[in-house]
């Protein structure tokens, strides 16, 4: 009988649970009161670029044909009224943006105004200002606007080092130039790197980011903004599931410079760096790849005057965590100019803390081009698969060194091959000992153990580089 109980009592049980609503853990989360919240908020800015038009004098106008002629409307269809001179219309352009203090002030990307003549920002009631821009910048990507209005709803901002790859996430803008419209989706990586931004960090989302998008916020669940939708990798102009936003710390730092001294100042190390790899971290005596290898040291640079060194692995930058070597440069560029920075390394297989004064960015560095000489040929050696020889009074000149030996000939199927080395390079350091000439390759590389990498310091055309080579047996 008791059993008979039981059996009734577990089959109402499991009959309960079945019927259950799904619970709301399960549930996909509710934007609404984001949305609701941030509305007024988000603004759509549109603007407008004015053709600009010839000389006059620069123009061949048209003859005055007989009415009806052939001729003169053939000279009409290419030509217009207005003859050869230049007759470019007026542009257009439309983004999105978000209100950045109670003042008037407001935050889009740089790409959605530059060269704009006119700036309109509209909000959501339709209430339309014409803006001013106070100033932008290209590097980053950021614009501040301003308009002539008080009490304005500002936005929470949130940390975007909190976010966690795979949180949801929202953006608001008018893709298309359909006004605030709303997408979702979830971080898809952290302190993305693009080929034309050194110092972003991107968040990389999945949130369908479209032409129009540029300039909006991106809200954590939170409701606060933790980034500003920037870029898209597309093919074909829209949205493929690729988006990038920049980290809104980025954008209030240049935002908040450009309001108080009209420029953005970034910080500058001076040293040229590259990827740890797995084979550079063995020679290294790292247990896994990671951090910024320094692969040349910049005369008259914060790193110069330092104890920095060719060779160093720079794996934390003022207490953050550098896992890969393009996390360095925006950590390096948020830096206070004058101050000191706590740069930690591993040099010989040991960690060590190296303190540089962080001077300011110029505007421009240059690197010394390398076109190998046919001047005297000095004595050549041959080790690893190789051949070097001395270098010449003119290439050290070219490339401002004072020291190594250039590569003339690489084996087929050689560890120098398989290391990448190539004709030309010039090896200025092996296994962190310098490279000055040919007595010294010969020396160092009789002494290298055979099956362990160890790293190369080689000068190219396209500046210095570290790579990994695996001595072989003899």
């Amino acid at each position: 009988m008791m059993q008979q109980k039981s059996q009734y009592f577990i089959h109402i049980f499991l009959i309960l649970m079945l019927s259950a609503p799904i619970t709301a853990q399960a549930a996909l989360p509710d934007f609404t009161r984001i949305v609701e919240n941030a509305k007024n908020s988000v603004v759509n800015i549109s603007t407008r670029t004015k053709a600009r038009k010839s000389d006059s004098e620069n123009r061949l106008h048209i003859p005055n044909f007989p009415e009806g002629s052939e001729l003169g409307e053939l000279f009409e269809k290419f030509f217009g009224n207005e003859g050869f001179g230049e007759r470019r219309r007026d542009s257009q352009s439309l983004g999105s943006g978000f209100i950045f203090s109670a003042d008037g002030y407001i935050l889009t990307n740089h790409h959605v105004i530059a060269g704009a003549d006119e700036v309109i920002v509209r909000f959501a009631n339709r209430e339309e200002y014409e803006a001013r821009i106070i100033g932008s910048d290209k590097a980053s990507d950021i614009a501040l606007l301003k308009i002539d209005a008080e009490n304005l709803p500002v936005l929470k901002f949130g940390d975007s080092d909190d976010l966690k790859v795979g949180e949801w996430v929202l953006a608001i803008g008018s893709p298309f130039g359909f006004d605030h419209s709303v997408t979702a989706g979830i971080v898809s990586a952290k302190g993305r790197s693009l080929p034309s931004d050194n110092y972003v960090p991107f968040i990389q989302t999945d949130v369908a980011i479209n032409p129009g998008n540029s300039g909006g916020p991106l809200f954590n669940l939170d409701g606060e903004v933790v980034g500003i939708n920037s870029q898209i990798y597309s093919r074909t102009g829209g949205f493929m599931g690729l988006s990038f936003a920049i980290p809104i710390e980025m954008a209030v730092d240049v935002a908040s410079q450009i309001k108080q001294n009209g420029r953005v100042s970034r910080g500058w190390l001076g040293v040229l760096i590259q990827e740890v790899t797995r084979e550079l971290a063995e020679s290294f005596g790292m247990d896994s790849p990671h951090g910024a290898l320094v692969a040349k040291v910049l005369e008259n640079s914060p790193a110069a005057d330092s104890d920095l060194q060719v060779g160093d692995v720079i794996v934390e930058f003022n207490g953050k965590k550098v896992m890969r070597s393009s996390g360095l440069p925006p950590l390096v560029g948020r830096a206070a100019v004058g101050k000191t920075a706590k740069v930690t390394i591993i040099r010989n297989k040991t960690r060590k803390q190296i303190k540089v004064k962080i001077a300011e960015l110029p505007g421009s560095i240059t690197q010394a081009a390398f076109t190998p000489d046919a001047d005297d040929e000095p004595e050549e050696n041959f080790a690893m698969g190789m051949s070097v020889k001395e270098l010449t009074k003119s290439t050290r000149k070219k490339l401002k060194l004072e020291s190594g030996v250039e590569v003339t000939d690489i084996v087929a199927d050689s560890s120098a091959q398989e290391a990448g080395i190539i004709r030309g390079d010039v090896i200025t350091m092996i296994d962190n000992q310098v490279v000055a000439t040919v007595d010294d390759f010969e020396q160092i590389t009789d002494d290298l153990k055979a099956g362990k990498s160890v790293a190369l310091l080689v000068q190219r055309r396209s500046g210095p580089v570290f790579l990994a080579i695996r001595p072989e047996d003899s």
